[in-house]
Order: structure tokens, then sequence, then C-alpha cells
């Protein structure tokens, strides 16, 4: 199995996905603690300053849309925000997040205090009463998720205590509560989109070793959901997805603690049903308008309303998981194609706000969130998500002595291992200029993103393996040069491995990409561009049509290079069409804003 390295020792280095952290980083900070408040004030009888007398409700100092004191999801967001600011205080030691972060959990034990010691809720206890009495509520146990999520990531990753008591006395009522439902209504504990609380209570008893945690999991851990998938039945088509995905992250955190073949095996099934026996979409996502598409019926669900970001964040979660427990390099490409199009191609890359769906018909647009107006669910995730990178990047496998490495993200990595101190950086490497070129001084691709260059540096030489993925989308042969001697690329279950004496080390890896043409499962003459793992656009508000050999899309998309200043110094994965009744421009869905595109076409004869 592999661990994934501490965030506390990985650093996001420039590049495209600290800016976007960045950026998200720039929102959290903007917010308002007593918005972010409002919801528990309001359940704790706080009165909030400037609220008594407002001449115009929308110039009132409160959060709407979803946040809204009169939504039944109201305070939804605050967890998500405790969890996003805690990573950041882990990954980038943000002690301006830690103060907001600090300031806005000790007024939630005041709150809980208020309410007599347990409850520490946005929204009424009484929602629980109407899920005992069987009267629909809108997800009460969503909301309390995120609250008990977000004091418990406080704890984990920024060191808050006080997080750590107002949720242990939480528990107190959800024993209470659950207890009497196993009585009275054993299935108000599966009610109220409950999913996510089976991986909370079995992660806080690996935590705390809190038998009342262990009891709590005990109690959530067997929705209808896990029975049809160890009887290899199809519990998903048609239902909600985002709903199903947290069950899984339950049953792989209960495999983790416990170490049950059972819940990996739940997880596994999990994925099969939701993946491998269902396809996705070239993008990633699995859903439409919520809910999972039927099995390879991807052409038919086409719309305005695929890929909800919540789905693409917890999915992503799933594949962490099982590719912790198999290093199947399958479920790490996974992840790179939805962190590019999924989560950088659904956030703003101005504004930091997310896509609620990211549209695959042709002439699409995204339509944005703002800032304070609609939290949807998506809103709380994205926040999560952009602070997630340095999760996804390093691993170890002690049992093979390697250091893995997963995602090809610019970052720093620095960790203990023995009594040595390493240090681990990786950066694009791209020819610049009239620069002396990387390989061959006629080699095209030294322009490409896919340039690596890695540098080792040990505290005193160590003797281990790094294992590097190779993504299932490379065409041709790789590139290896460590310390200015080039190797031979050996690849062995999916990685390139480079064994050796490390002290002061430099790496440079090519992978080497090409255009592809990914057609879907029921309409196969529809298919997207894609290139490496990155979906491509067509900057068209219809599918026009494309001319040409689409096993060989090459021959009809020709690279639209330029020095830029971004980013990169050579602009990547832009394209424009060849010998086509109408040339249009192809360029990454991610930097797709406002601009009107098209990401499936069809073939001309």
């Amino acid at each position: 199995m592999l661990k994934a390295m501490d965030k506390k020792n990985v650093k996001l280095l420039p590049g495209v996905f600290r800016e976007r952290m960045e950026k998200n980083r720039e929102y959290l900070m903007e917010l308002d603690p007593q918005c972010l408040l409002q919801s528990f004030y309001l359940e704790a009888g706080i009165v909030m300053p400037g609220l008594q007398v407002v001449d115009d409700p929308t110039t009132a100092k409160l959060h709407w849309g979803w946040e809204a004191t009169s939504c039944q999801l109201r305070g939804h967001f605050l967890g998500h925000f405790l969890s996003a600011a805690a990573a950041l205080v882990a990954s980038e030691k943000d002690m301006e997040l830690k103060v907001k972060l600090d300031k806005i959990i000790s007024e939630l034990a005041r709150c809980q205090e208020l309410n007599g010691g347990e409850w520490v809720g946005s929204i009424p206890e009484k929602y629980f009463e109407k899920l005992a009495a069987g009267q629909y509520v809108w997800s009460p146990q969503y909301v309390m998720h995120k609250t008990v999520m977000g004091l418990m990531n406080a704890y984990q990753d920024a060191g808050n205590e006080q997080a750590l008591t107002i949720v242990s006395k939480l528990a107190d009522w959800y024993l209470r509560w659950t207890d009497a439902m196993q009585k009275r209504n054993p299935h108000a504990v599966y009610s109220g989109e409950e999913g996510g609380m089976l991986e909370v209570w079995t992660g806080l008893y690996e935590i705390t070793g809190n038998e009342k945690y262990k009891i709590l999991a005990g109690r959530y851990s067997n929705p209808s959901l896990f029975g049809k998938l160890l009887d290899d039945k199809d519990g998903l088509t048609n239902c909600h997805a985002n709903s199903s995905i947290p069950m899984s992250h339950g049953a792989a955190r209960l495999y983790e603690v416990t170490g049950e073949e059972k819940w990996r095996t739940i997880t596994e099934k999990f994925w099969k049903c939701a993946v491998t026996d269902r396809g996705m979409y070239c993008t990633g996502g699995q859903n439409a308008g919520e809910f999972w598409v039927p099995p390879f019926m991807q052409g038919q669900f086409i719309g305005s309303n695929n890929q909800e970001f919540c789905t693409v964040y917890n999915m992503v979660r799933t594949a962490d998981y099982l590719y912790r427990f198999s290093r199947d390099t399958a479920y790490a490409d996974y992840i790179e194609r939805n962190l590019y199009n999924g989560f950088l191609a659904q956030q703003n890359a101005q504004t930091g706000m997310p896509t609620y769906f990211l549209p695959l018909k042709a002439g699409s647009r995204k339509k944005w969130g703002t800032k304070t107006r609609d939290f949807w669910c998506c809103h709380g995730t994205m926040v999560q998500a952009q602070a997630s990178y340095p999760e996804w990047i390093y691993f170890e496998d002690t049992e093979n002595d390697e250091l893995v490495v997963s995602q090809y993200i610019p970052s720093s990595l620095e960790y203990q291992r023995g009594k040595n101190r390493i240090f681990f950086e990786q950066t694009t490497d791209m020819k610049y200029y009239n620069d002396q070129a990387f390989f061959d001084e006629k080699d095209d691709s030294q322009m490409s993103r896919w340039f690596l260059k890695f540098h080792v540096t040990c505290s005193m030489p160590e003797h281990f393996t790094i294992a590097f993925r190779v993504p299932s989308w490379v065409k041709g042969d790789i590139q290896v040069k460590v310390n200015g001697k080039e190797l031979p690329a050996s690849v062995a279950g999916g990685y390139l491995r480079i064994t050796g004496d490390f002290k002061e080390d430099t790496i440079h890896i090519y992978f080497p990409s090409a255009l592809a043409m990914e057609a879907l499962p029921d309409m196969p003459e529809l298919a997207a561009v894609v290139d490496g793992p990155i979906v491509l656009a067509g900057m068209t508000q219809e599918d026009q049509g494309l001319s040409g050999d689409f096993a060989h899309p090459e021959s009809f998309l020709k690279p639209q290079m330029e020095h830029t200043y971004g980013t990169f110094p050579w602009k990547q994965n832009y394209y424009q069409t060849r010998n086509q009744d109408r040339n249009i421009l192809f360029k990454p869905l991610y930097e797709v804003t406002d601009e009107t595109y098209t990401v499936y076409f069809s073939k001309k004869d």
C-alpha cells in the first residue's frame, strides 16, 4: 500500500495549479467570518450586529443562495471552508488563514455552549426529528457532515485542538440520536444524504481511539448500496451520483482502519460499477443532471448539465484511495484527467468561482457562480479541490523502498527518510528562446509541457528508487537523462524507475504525447480531441463536423505555437484546423472562460 506524503511537506511551485490555488486562497480570505457563521449564530440565538434595521435586504451583510437562512442546506459551506483553509495552513504555512480559522472555531464553540453543550448545527435539531418521522427535509445529514468534516480537518491539518473538543461533544448527540433511531426508525440513519458520515466517524476513531466513534461508524456502515455492490448489481444507474460516491470513501476508510477485505472489495466494486462498467465522457465525468448515466450511453445524455463538480472531486478521492491500495496507475491516470478537465476546467481562472456543471453539448457556455450569492454544493467542493493538489503528487512505498511521483505538477517535497533529509523538486523544463536545447535541437517537443526536470538533494548519500508514473497517453519513446547522461527508459508495471545513490542529482524526463480522437461509445460518429490528458475545446457555436482521418488527427490539426509571458514560455495545447470548410481554433477546455465552445464533433465523409 502506498502512503501519501504529508501535505505539510509538499509545496506547489509556480505554474497553472499554483495560480488556481492562490486564486482560491484569495477568495477564502475575502469571505467575512460573520457571514460564514450566520446560520450557526441564528440557531444559537446570537444577534448579528447591523442587521436589525436594513432598508434594502440585498445590501445586508449576509450570504445568499444555498447559504440563505431560508434554505435547508444553510451552513454547509462553512465545513468546506474549514477543510480548505486547514489544508492551506498545512501545505503553505498560511498563518493569516490560521488566525481566521481559529477565530471561526472559537465562535462555533460559543454556539455549541449556547445550544446546550452538544449541538453545533447551522440547521435546527428538529430536522432530524422530521427524518425520524419519515418527512422530507433537504439533506440535513449532508449539512452536518460538512461541519464534522471541517472540524476534523481543522484538527488534523491546522492543529486546532478546540475543533476536536467540539466534534467530540457533537458525537455524543449523534450517539443518542442513532440509538433512538435503532429502536424507532432505523431507516432514518440512512436518510438525508448521509453518505459522508461513515468516513468521518471512521477517521475520528483512528485519530482518537475513542470507542464512541467506532460505534457511530458501525451505525452508518450498512447502506443498501453496499449489499447491491457485493451482489454485483448495478446500484447506481439513474441514481443521484453525489449521494453515493461518499459511501465509497467510508468503505475505503474502514479498510484502512480495520484491514477487513470486505471494505476494500466494496470500494473496488463501486469503482467497477461507476467507471469500468459505465464508461465516461472524455473529461472524466460519468453523470448528467446529477445522476449516473446508464452504462455506455453517454452520447444520449450530452447537454448543458454534464459533470457536476461535486462528483468530479469525490470520484478523484475514490480513485486516490484505490490508487494507494493497489499502485495501479489507471487510477492516477483518471485523477490526472479530472484535474485538468474538472478541477481546472470548472474553476474560473479570473474569479476563482465554480461552474456547477460542465456543459458538453455543441455551442456550450460555462455558467459561473458568484462570490456571495450562490453557494451551491459545488461551491464548497471547489474551495476544497483547489487546496488539495499537494495530496495527489507524491507517495512513499516503504515495502519496495520507493519514492513514487504520481502527478506532474511543479512542486517541492521535503521529508525525513531515516536520519536523512530528502529534498525533491519537479518543474517544467521547456525550451526558452535560443537557450541550449535539452535534447535534440531539432526536436519540436522541446516546447512541450511534458519536458520535466527533477532535482534531488539529500543531506547524506542515500540509495533508493524513484518511481515515476508513466501516463497511459504517452506515445513514442520516453527520454531520460540523469546528471546529463542519457539512460534507457526501463518501464515496468506503469512506472519508470530510477535507482541510485542520490546526493545532489538532476533528472530530466520527456513524456511524448499525441493527439487522439475519443469517440462516444453509443455514438461513435462523435469524437472529442484530446491532447495527452487535456481535452481540447473547439471555439465554435456548433458541431460543424471535421474532415480527415480521425485515427490521425494531426493530419487536420496543426499546432499553434507562439512565445508567451505566462505560465509557460510557449503556448501549450493550442491547435488550428486545416483543410476544413471553416477552420477553427482548438484550445484546452480548462482555458475556456466565457467563450462559446464545442467539445464533440462529428466526422465528415
